[in-house]
């Protein structure tokens, strides 16, 4: 397996986390706020699982 593939893929599932973060964190200040999620938290929750599960399995494919 190359290092830069394996490299890309780890920054790659770091950043989806980061990514399902970021959304969880704007649901809850957007909850708290305005009493409603809203849709931008959503989609940056949805992705990230989506983007992570994606990565996993090419994590999975190479090794």
């Amino acid at each position: 397996m190359d290092s830069a593939t394996t490299k890309k893929l780890k920054w790659s599932k770091i950043l989806s986390i980061l990514t399902v973060l970021l959304g969880v964190g704007l649901m809850i200040y957007m909850i708290t706020v305005e009493d409603e999620p809203g849709a931008i938290p959503l989609l940056l929750i949805g992705i990230g699982i989506f983007w992570f599960w994606g990565n996993h399995i090419r994590i999975k494919k190479q090794g």
